[in-house]
């Protein structure tokens, strides 16, 4: 209980750091205004899907006019022409249409759709050509901690939190308490149910650690990603791709001679077909792989995001013909209906990638035929390759 408690507090204080910060104004009626038409809620969704330089909970447009956003804004780290340059988001006035120009250390940035630009030298404004493309402003690699960053760092800091705190209770007893009860459960589950079986009991306490961080990693981003503090981490390409290189990088160091010899020079084949093959399986592990996991997640979450806005539009969009009680009602319980079923994609998911991690992996490190052991009864025992097997 005590362990659900201090979560607790550590999950307020961060809220109220959250929430303790200044509202600041934007003139622009961009990222703002009235959501009526269907290219303005096409945009919207489109915005709300993108990372943000800052971290807006809300947005209102005061009686002079002016658009406020209620958030704070994040640093902005940029490696410019000129070397390292660091300013706050705030000085964007959340434009994103490259009409608020930023100058620092003697050279100007720009925001244009989320992406910031340095703009050449002596230029004063963003120049377009007729596809809206900036023509005298290139872009700088841009480090700066952004909202989905935010994102990681809170769900790191709460995993680190809990599960030393989870560690800490196993040592001193057998049966943990407080809201380790809750994580025991799903350890379990994922030892027993997903690295045992695709890795084998040779060679999974050795990548338990890595399938439980992910696991719970992308469950909890999840998660949050369907409060209303418009979290959309596991919906960044970026984010699903850094996971899937991570397994990438695993089970490649982790093959072992068995694996590499099947992908190189496959036995039990034509010696002319082994070159083609060889291509083939090194695309498929270095390529088809990493692509597969980084692609079902990020698709997913971004999909069911994009539902679950155009579910909640209809009342803006089907006022007229819907009256707006109906159209109101309509978006309500079909937003409910497919939020019930996005929390089961989140764990979802999370499952999935999982699985196919310690399926990789297993691939990776699964002794072959010849070193098979057998039974009393003289029949092979199953290893993670036989597994693999199965599972296809």
């Amino acid at each position: 209980m005590k362990i659900f408690q201090r979560s607790f507090k550590f999950l307020a204080l961060v809220v109220l750091v959250f929430l303790s910060t200044t509202i600041y104004a934007n003139t622009s009626t961009e990222d703002g205004g009235q959501v009526d038409t269907r290219e303005e809620v096409d945009a919207y969704i489109a915005h709300h899907l993108q990372d943000s330089h800052d971290f807006s909970f809300f947005s209102y447009t005061n009686d002079e006019g002016e658009r406020k956003h209620a958030g704070f804004p994040l640093p902005v780290i940029l490696w410019s022409s000129e070397g390292l340059v660091t300013f706050m988001s705030s000085e964007f006035h959340h434009n994103d249409d490259g009409h608020v120009i930023v100058e620092k250390n003697g050279l100007k940035f720009a925001k244009i759709h989320s992406k910031i630009y340095e703009l050449e030298a002596g230029a004063t404004a963003v120049n377009f050509d007729a596809e809206h493309h900036a023509t005298n402003a290139s872009r700088v690699l841009d480090f700066s901690i952004t909202k989905s960053v935010v994102g990681i760092l809170v769900i790191g800091l709460l995993m680190f939190f809990w599960f030393s705190r989870l560690a800490k209770q196993y040592k001193n007893k057998k049966i943990p308490t407080g809201f380790g009860r809750v994580l025991e459960p799903l350890v379990i589950y994922v030892r027993d149910e997903i690295a045992k079986p695709n890795i084998g009991d040779k060679h999974y306490r050795k990548f338990t650690g890595y399938l439980l961080t992910v696991f719970f990693f992308i469950w909890l981003l999840n998660m949050v990603g369907l409060t209303p503090l418009g979290f959309n981490v596991t919906g960044q390409i970026a984010v699903t791709a850094c996971l899937a290189i991570f397994t990438l990088i695993i089970y490649a160091f982790s093959g072992n001679k068995d694996f590499w010899v099947h992908i190189l020079w496959m036995p039990g084949v034509p010696y002319l077909i082994r070159p083609i093959l060889a291509v083939i399986e090194l695309v498929g592990t270095f390529v088809i792989k990493p692509f597969s996991l980084l692609v079902r997640l990020f698709a997913n979450i971004t999909a069911g995001h994009t539902v679950i806005m155009a579910l909640i539009a209809i009342m803006f969009v089907m006022k007229d013909s819907l009256g707006v009680a109906g159209a109101t009602g309509l978006s309500f319980v079909l937003s409910v209906l497919i939020m019930f079923i996005e929390v089961l994609v989140a764990f979802l998911q999370a499952y999935i990638f999982t699985m196919l991690s310690a399926l990789f992996i297993g691939m990776a490190v699964a002794e072959h035929d010849h070193d098979h052991e057998h039974d009393a009864h003289g029949h092979k025992i199953p290893d993670a390759q036989d597994v693999r097997g199965d599972f296809i």
